[in-house]
């Protein structure tokens, strides 16, 4: 018999990484691939990406709806409550062997909490991982402890989970999902790229995202106006836009990008999602992923570009010699450009190495999935760690 693994997805970019993996686990023989759709995917705001899903052969198996048309912190609560509720009922419908959730959105917490409590077990990708500036840190650690198969992206992060007292024999290190993405798709060129999107790159182009820190309060609408700022100061410069997420603060975001596009025509454009495909393409054709996104972190490193990574938002994740770190002030973002475009800084990217492996990883955590035996596998024991002590990455 077949185990039924529900994959859980809430947004565009958290989907794009479970791609291949979902491919992987709707085609082997052992598992039955649900899907469980929530979160920004059903909001027209952020583009209806449930279809995304559809148009790619996935059948949605159940759609959660959860979110408000909120993005205060009243908001955001009352709708990870809505989600538990949501979650419950779909868990009980679909009945489940495995719950697979990736990340640490304020929607996969709500899933977690339904699938714990219903005795579902739970595997969880991307655990162990830092994000000092975000809310995010507290939900991933969390989920951490909730879940019962880990699939962490560094070795670094398989040992922060052993450490919060996880088994190690269900601690896995494959890498993280997204190199899989850019291993196995063939990209759009330039001009093929340009006309889906319908804008044109210049001599310098680059790929800005940007969320709001979650940890700290009303931030958002001031940091990023620091970081257009310092944008106007390269005029010469095209600009990608992707839209901000639905967390506290987004809006904000939101609206000074449709400002800031609207007045650059031609120089900047922006995209609630532009799916994988295309946005693995844009990076691919941009000097620089700007902004405190962990794409700019996990998937730029592999395109040998450089990453000017803002603020604390993504604060204590590994990172590549190709990212910089700079504080979120116009002085600091303008610096780092300028670095940027430094002939010693391009020279460099060619031997970066990317700390988040190389792949292949969707195929290794199915065949766990697969075979892992999950009879008696609710009941944990904390493992114990002393502090001289470190677990080794063959255990």
């Amino acid at each position: 018999m077949k185990r039924r693994i529900s994959v859980v997805t809430g947004s565009r970019a958290e989907y794009g990484l479970l791609y291949w993996l979902m491919k992987e686990i709707q085609a082997s023989p052992a598992l039955e691939l649900q899907v469980v759709a929530t979160g920004m995917h059903l909001s027209p705001e952020f583009g209806l990406t449930f279809r995304n899903i559809e148009e790619d052969g996935f059948r949605i198996d159940e759609k959660v709806e959860m979110l408000l048309s909120s993005d205060t912190p009243a908001g955001i609560a009352k709708s990870i409550g809505l989600g538990t509720i949501g979650f419950a009922d779909a868990f009980a419908r679909l009945k489940p062997d495995i719950v697979l959730l990736l990340g640490d959105r304020f929607e996969i917490f709500a899933a977690a909490q339904a699938a714990l409590v219903a005795r579902i077990p739970l595997a969880h990708l991307h655990g162990g991982e830092t994000t000092e500036g975000a809310i995010d840190e507290a939900f991933r650690h969390a989920i951490t402890k909730m879940a019962h198969l880990h699939f962490t992206a560094t070795e670094e992060y398989r040992q922060r989970v052993i450490q919060l007292g996880e088994e190690p024999t269900r601690v896995f290190n494959f890498g993280a999902a997204a190199i899989d993405g850019i291993r196995n798709q063939k990209l759009l060129g330039r001009p093929e790229l340009e006309q889906a999107l319908g804008f044109s790159f210049g001599e310098r182009n680059l790929l800005v995202t940007f969320h709001p820190v979650t940890l700290e309060p009303d931030t958002a609408g001031q940091q990023f106006g620091e970081l257009l700022a310092a944008l106007d100061d390269l005029p010469e410069v095209r600009l990608i836009f992707t839209m901000p997420n639905a967390d506290t603060g987004g809006r904000v975001i939101r609206s000074m990008i449709e400002g800031y596009v609207a007045a650059h025509p031609g120089r900047a454009t922006a995209f609630d999602s532009l799916g994988q495909l295309r946005y693995f393409s844009v990076m691919g054709q941009v000097d620089a992923v700007v902004g405190n996104s962990s794409s700019g972190l996990i998937e730029a490193p592999s395109f040998h570009i450089g990453t000017i990574n803002i603020g604390d938002r993504q604060k204590g994740r590994a990172k590549a010699a190709s990212v910089m770190d700079c504080e979120p002030t116009r002085k600091s973002i303008g610096e780092a450009l300028v670095r940027l475009y430094s002939d010693d800084f391009r020279a460099s990217l060619g031997t970066v190495a990317n700390p988040y492996g190389e792949g292949p990883v969707a195929h290794r955590i199915a065949e766990v999935l697969a075979t892992y035996p999950i009879e008696g596998i609710l009941k944990k024991k904390f493992f114990s760690l002393t502090v001289t002590e470190e677990v080794s990455r063959d255990q």
